[in-house]
């Protein structure tokens, strides 16, 4: 590339130094031009043609090859030409006019093969075409209006190459695209050449010889260095594929009014200055005529061709918008609608009458326009140059009057002449906007009651902590009984108990909250209420879900514990859940129809459960259950009549386990039975290693489920037979608290054991609503009285008043029971039992409970003969 244009600049200032001596004197005219233009033409030639055979041996680029070519053959046949007024003057205005002929060739078919010219020959002949055209105009003009006011008709040929070939290069550089720099150079350095040359033929005409001859050959020179900077660039990337537009075929009007308008200005000046029109000028006007005759010709023709492409097109695009998806409105800057697609009255019933001239803002719905209307604004406003499409979601009115889900992209064509408006595609989308909240009322619902489902919960929850920061509630329901319910209705019956739960969680709660469906029986409800408002709901749901369920041929009842955490207890929305949870399995734990809050003791307690859960199923197996018992004394004496056996689990960590907490666990685990058979084993085996008399009986407590069950007086059975007790020893007790529940199961497991010889004790007697009937109906043999019934006038309560002890104790008596006052634990209560008529009494004042060898060591003690 640097030698490429070190040696055109450095051989054109030698050129330029050789015409300035000659305009100078210092040489001939003709020589200073033959040697000046001959040195920088055969330079040029030289470079031009090593360029063009590298281009074809290195990128095999034949266009660019040829053109390069072809500049280079146009200023070797410059070089030849400036011979001609040195080398035979006599003939000089013909061989010139030749020279400038082959010149003239050259340099167009090199400017027309450049890139960027042209894609094909046909294009190529439009515009030399174009250019011939205008070059007749331009030499029309010159031979009409001479320099010197007299025509010189043998000038008229090399006048009329150079303007024609002017006109061409012109015509073929200034409508290349793209426009290659490079090659813009050449074509103009080529230009400046055949102009040079056509003024030089037209001194040469006047038969001038001074400084001017060598003067003109400056331009020449210069065109010629333009011609070799241009044409010698091979890091010139080819140009892209120039797409197939009307502008190949049809010139454009300017091409064509210009030369009209030349030769016009030349005839009327013509006309007005000499009044006369000679032969030559007559055939020269003619040929223009002719010309620009033919060139109007092609230009209707193509016209013709273009128009019916046009129709055609535009045959093609209604079709399309006919056919679309989607409707299209272009708006003007007032948003007012210019024009919508046929699709329109197809798609959603909309007449042109209807809605052309109408605003965008009164075709969509009124809650929409507000945001719609805002986007569309900031795309009038530019924000969105350069980027896609902007999407809006707004309801259209349709042609029913009806509204329907669209989405509509804006795109800003008011850039563009031919729309200068705002495009708007409409689609409409209600079929997916159907299947989402389909989805959504999959994912966010439950599908059995309509309430919000967990995740929806859990969405709320965050959006609610978000909005209204930690103010508020959240309620975790569970219920008790549904199991039943599907168990002896069916699976459908306890389906339609869950929607009735629903229904009345829906009737309490207030537009703000949230009841929602976690999962099974278990239901929750999200407040903004605060502590002592969200508590009332809590009661007020215990009650409303309390309330008898009715059902074919029955009624059901359902039991409730209600968990509350407050939303600024948590962290997260994840951690209120679990505090919430908490509290509903404390509730649980306390009883049916509970109401707990959380607090960090509820945690520690459930952690407490948790790990005695794990650990209680394996405890026997570890040698961790053990048994405490509690004699049964006279009052009157002291002697001891029996013990009562109380399990106690000896756990490693924790320390003892008293049953007040360790048989709820039992009954949650399901193995009270196994307790319970544990217990039975356990205290016979230690009641055959005590000596005494065969009257010292033993007492244990037998849960429901054991007691109820078909093999328990079998097992109970062969227990005494396996240690060889007499069956009046053992005495089964059964806490008042659950014989209510089932009293004719109750009646017959009790008859079944008093076949067997063992007794039977209502333990805690007093404690519970045992009706007298029920009394009278159990088969039991003892009497064991609550500690509340022994209290003393100063500690009576509700339950426990002095004389309530002295009407059982007589009832007892009557019914032929035997008498035990429990929770003795001051000697007053002693007293108090003793004066009520009791025989039997148990608690700390007369002895504590004490493993099987202290108990051992007391009967010792205590024995009486």
């Amino acid at each position: 590339m640097a030698v490429s244009r070190t040696i055109p600049l450095s051989v054109a200032s030698a050129a330029a130094a050789v015409l300035c001596a000659g305009a100078g004197g210092l040489l001939p005219g003709v020589v200073a031009l033959a040697a000046g233009v001959g040195l920088a033409g055969l330079s040029a030639t030289v470079v031009l043609v090593r360029t063009a055979l590298a281009i074809h041996h290195a990128e095999q680029a034949f266009a660019a090859c040829r053109g390069a070519g072809f500049v280079g053959m146009g200023a070797l046949a410059t070089t030849l030409t400036m011979l001609v007024p040195w080398w035979a003057p006599p003939h000089m205005i013909g061989w010139f006019t030749a020279g400038l002929g082959v010149a003239a060739a050259c340099y167009v078919l090199g400017a027309s093969l450049l890139p960027g010219a042209a894609t094909d020959w046909k294009v190529r002949f439009r515009r030399a075409y174009d250019g011939v055209g205008l070059g007749v105009s331009v030499g029309f003009a010159a031979y009409l209006i001479p320099p010197d006011g007299e025509t010189r008709p043998a000038a008229v040929p090399a006048v009329l190459i150079a303007a024609g070939g002017v006109s061409i290069v012109a015509v073929v550089v200034l409508r290349a695209r793209p426009r290659v720099r490079p090659a813009v150079w050449c074509g103009t350095g080529a230009a400046v050449v055949l102009a040079a040359l056509g003024a030089l033929a037209d001194l040469l005409a006047l038969g001038v010889t001074g400084p001017a001859v060598p003067l003109l050959g400056l331009p020449v020179v210069a065109g010629l260095t333009a011609a070799v900077l241009g044409g010698a660039r091979r890091d010139v990337p080819l140009p892209p594929a120039e797409p197939r537009n009307p502008d190949q075929y049809l010139a454009s009007y300017p091409l064509l009014a210009v030369p009209a308008a030349v030769g016009v200005v030349a005839a009327v000046w013509h006309l007005v200055t000499v009044r006369d029109f000679d032969n030559e000028a007559i055939i020269f006007g003619l040929v223009m005529v002719s010309v620009l005759a033919a060139r109007e010709v092609l230009v209707v023709r193509d016209i013709r061709r273009y128009a019916g492409r046009l129709r055609v097109t535009e045959a093609h695009f209604r079709s399309l918008v006919a056919g679309a998806t989607d409707l299209t409105l272009v708006l003007d800057e007032r948003l007012r609608v210019r024009w919508q697609s046929p699709a329109a009255a197809r798609l959603f019933g909309l007449r042109d009458e209807v809605v052309v001239g109408r605003e965008y803002r009164e075709l969509i719905h009124p809650d929409d326009a507000a945001d719609a209307l805002a986007v569309i604004g900031s795309v009038l406003a530019g924000e969105h140059e350069g980027g896609p499409p902007v999407l809006v979601k707004a309801r259209l009115r349709d042609g029913a009057a009806l509204w329907r889900d669209t989405e509509s992209t804006i795109s800003d064509q008011r850039a563009v002449p031919e729309v200068a408006a705002l495009v708007v595609h409409v689609r409409d989308v209600g079929e997916r906007v159907h299947l989402e909240r389909a989805l959504t009322r999959l994912t966010y619902l439950d599908q059995l009651t309509g309430l919000a489902n967990r995740r929806a919960l859990m969405r709320d929850l965050l959006t609610h902590r978000r909005r209204a920061g930690q103010h508020g509630t959240l309620l975790v329901i569970d219920l008790h009984g549904v199991a039943e319910v599907n168990d002896a209705h069916g699976r459908e019956t306890g389906d339609a108990v869950l929607v009735e739960v629903a229904r009345r969680l829906r009737a309490l709660v207030t537009g703000e909250d949230v009841p929602a469906r976690l999962g099974g029986d278990e239901f929750a409800v999200l407040t903004t209420e605060s502590a002592v408002p969200a508590y009332a709901l809590a009661t007020r749901i215990v009650a409303a879900l309390g309330e008898a369920y009715p059902l074919p041929g029955s009624r059901v009842e359902l039991h409730t514990s209600v968990g509350l955490a407050e939303l600024s207890g948590g962290d997260d929305s994840d951690e209120v859940l679990r505090h919430a949870d908490l509290a509903r399995q404390r509730a649980r734990q306390i009883g049916h129809d509970r109401v707990e809050w959380y607090d960090p003791d509820v945690e520690i307690q459930l952690h407490r459960r948790m790990e005695l859960e794990q650990q209680l199923l394996g405890a026997a197996a570890r040698g961790e259950l053990d048994l405490v018992f509690q004699p049964v004394a006279g009052l009157s004496d002291g002697r001891p009549a029996g013990v009562e056996a109380l399990l106690r689990w000896r756990h490693p960590q924790l320390g003892t386990i008293l049953p007040e907490e360790l048989f709820p666990i039992a009954a949650s685990l399901g193995i009270t039975a196994e307790l319970d058979e544990w217990v039975l084993d356990t205290a016979c085996r230690r009641l055959t290693g005590w000596s005494g008399n065969d009257d010292f009986w033993l007492s244990v407590n037998i849960g429901p489920r054991e007691l109820l069950t078909a093999r328990f007086p079998e097992h109970v059975s062969e227990t005494l037979l396996r240690y060889g007790l007499a069956p009046e020893r053992l005495v089964v007790e059964v806490a008042e608290t659950w014989i209510a529940e089932d009293v004719p199961a109750i009646v017959a497991a009790l008859t079944g054991l008093r076949k067997l010889g063992v007794r039977a004790a209502l333990d805690d007697f007093g404690s519970g609503q045992t009706s007298l009937s029920h009394l009278r109906r159990l088969p039991v043999d003892m009497l064991k009285l609550s500690a509340a019934l022994a209290a003393t006038p100063s500690e009576a309560v509700s339950g426990g008043s002095p004389a309530i002890i002295d009407v059982v104790v007589s009832l007892g008596k009557r019914l032929g029971l035997e008498i035990v006052a429990k929770g003795l634990e001051t000697a007053a209560h002693i007293d108090r039992a003793a004066a009520a008529g009791c025989r039997w009494g148990q608690g700390l004042a007369l002895a504590p409970p004490a493993p099987a060898e202290r108990i051992e060591a007391y009967l010792e003690t205590h024995r009486i003969g």
